[in-house]
Protein backbone atom coordinates (compact mmCIF):
# COMPACT_ATOMS: atom_id res chain seq x y z
CA UNK A 1 0.00 0.00 0.00
CA UNK A 2 1.55 3.29 -1.09
CA UNK A 3 1.61 6.34 1.15
CA UNK A 4 -0.54 9.29 0.02
CA UNK A 5 1.60 12.17 -1.23
CA UNK A 6 1.14 15.86 -0.41
CA UNK A 7 -0.68 17.64 -3.27
CA UNK A 8 -0.10 21.19 -2.02
CA UNK A 9 -3.73 21.87 -1.07
CA UNK A 10 -5.03 21.91 2.52
CA UNK A 11 -7.22 18.78 2.31
CA UNK A 12 -7.42 15.54 4.25
CA UNK A 13 -5.63 12.62 2.64
CA UNK A 14 -7.88 9.64 1.83
CA UNK A 15 -7.87 6.64 4.18
CA UNK A 16 -7.88 4.08 1.36
CA UNK A 17 -5.27 3.49 -1.30
CA UNK A 18 -5.84 3.07 -5.04
CA UNK A 19 -3.99 2.12 -8.24
CA UNK A 20 -5.39 4.96 -10.34
CA UNK A 21 -2.75 6.85 -12.37
CA UNK A 22 -5.08 9.89 -12.43
CA UNK A 23 -5.27 10.08 -8.62
CA UNK A 24 -3.51 13.15 -7.19
CA UNK A 25 -2.62 11.25 -3.98
CA UNK A 26 -1.55 7.80 -5.25
CA UNK A 27 -0.89 8.46 -8.94
CA UNK A 28 1.03 11.02 -10.95
CA UNK A 29 -1.68 13.64 -11.62
CA UNK A 30 -0.56 17.16 -10.61
CA UNK A 31 -3.21 19.64 -9.45
CA UNK A 32 -2.95 23.38 -10.05
CA UNK A 33 -5.15 26.41 -10.46
CA UNK A 34 -8.58 26.85 -8.95
CA UNK A 35 -10.32 24.89 -6.20
CA UNK A 36 -14.12 24.75 -5.90
CA UNK A 37 -16.64 23.28 -3.47
CA UNK A 38 -19.90 21.83 -4.71
CA UNK A 39 -22.39 19.00 -4.53
CA UNK A 40 -22.23 15.79 -6.53
CA UNK A 41 -25.32 15.74 -8.74
CA UNK A 42 -24.57 12.55 -10.68
CA UNK A 43 -22.23 9.60 -10.24
CA UNK A 44 -23.55 7.41 -13.08
CA UNK A 45 -20.33 7.46 -15.14
CA UNK A 46 -17.22 5.35 -14.52
CA UNK A 47 -14.72 7.26 -12.33
CA UNK A 48 -16.52 10.55 -13.14
CA UNK A 49 -18.94 12.72 -11.18
CA UNK A 50 -20.90 15.84 -12.10
CA UNK A 51 -20.42 18.60 -9.52
CA UNK A 52 -22.68 21.66 -9.25
CA UNK A 53 -22.44 24.86 -7.22
CA UNK A 54 -24.58 28.02 -7.12
CA UNK A 55 -23.67 31.70 -7.09
CA UNK A 56 -25.44 35.07 -7.35
CA UNK A 57 -25.07 37.34 -10.38
CA UNK A 58 -26.08 41.00 -10.13
CA UNK A 59 -28.40 42.41 -12.80
CA UNK A 60 -27.61 46.15 -12.79
CA UNK A 61 -30.59 47.12 -14.93
CA UNK A 62 -33.08 45.69 -12.42
CA UNK A 63 -30.93 46.23 -9.31
CA UNK A 64 -31.47 42.64 -8.27
CA UNK A 65 -29.57 39.38 -8.09
CA UNK A 66 -30.26 36.12 -9.87
CA UNK A 67 -29.09 32.68 -8.89
CA UNK A 68 -26.95 30.79 -11.37
CA UNK A 69 -25.47 27.30 -11.36
CA UNK A 70 -22.21 25.90 -12.66
CA UNK A 71 -21.86 22.21 -13.52
CA UNK A 72 -18.55 20.55 -14.29
CA UNK A 73 -17.44 16.95 -14.66
CA UNK A 74 -14.62 15.79 -12.42
CA UNK A 75 -12.53 12.63 -12.10
CA UNK A 76 -13.51 10.54 -9.07
CA UNK A 77 -10.55 8.39 -7.88
CA UNK A 78 -11.26 4.99 -6.30
CA UNK A 79 -9.75 6.08 -2.96
CA UNK A 80 -12.25 8.96 -2.60
CA UNK A 81 -15.32 7.42 -4.29
CA UNK A 82 -17.77 10.34 -3.94
CA UNK A 83 -21.47 9.50 -4.25
CA UNK A 84 -24.49 11.53 -5.35
CA UNK A 85 -25.44 14.12 -2.72
CA UNK A 86 -21.93 14.42 -1.22
CA UNK A 87 -20.32 17.82 -0.68
CA UNK A 88 -16.91 17.67 -2.33
CA UNK A 89 -13.87 19.82 -3.02
CA UNK A 90 -12.52 19.68 -6.58
CA UNK A 91 -9.22 20.99 -7.92
CA UNK A 92 -8.18 21.93 -11.44
CA UNK A 93 -5.80 19.61 -13.26
CA UNK A 94 -4.66 18.94 -16.81
CA UNK A 95 -7.41 17.89 -19.25
CA UNK A 96 -8.29 14.23 -18.66
CA UNK A 97 -10.87 14.04 -21.46
CA UNK A 98 -12.93 16.35 -23.65
CA UNK A 99 -14.93 17.67 -20.68
CA UNK A 100 -12.92 16.68 -17.57
CA UNK A 101 -10.33 19.12 -16.23
CA UNK A 102 -11.03 18.70 -12.52
CA UNK A 103 -10.41 15.97 -9.95
CA UNK A 104 -12.17 15.32 -6.62
CA UNK A 105 -9.64 15.86 -3.82
CA UNK A 106 -11.87 15.66 -0.72
CA UNK A 107 -15.32 14.52 0.37
CA UNK A 108 -16.50 16.98 3.00
CA UNK A 109 -19.87 15.46 4.01
CA UNK A 110 -22.78 13.48 2.68
CA UNK A 111 -26.51 13.00 3.14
Amino acid sequence: MSEARDIGIDVEKPDRSCDDDNCPFHGTLPVRGRVFEGEVRSDDMDNTVTVQWSYSQKLPKYERYERRNTRVTAHNPDCIDAKEGDKVKIAECRPLSKTKSFVVVETMSGD
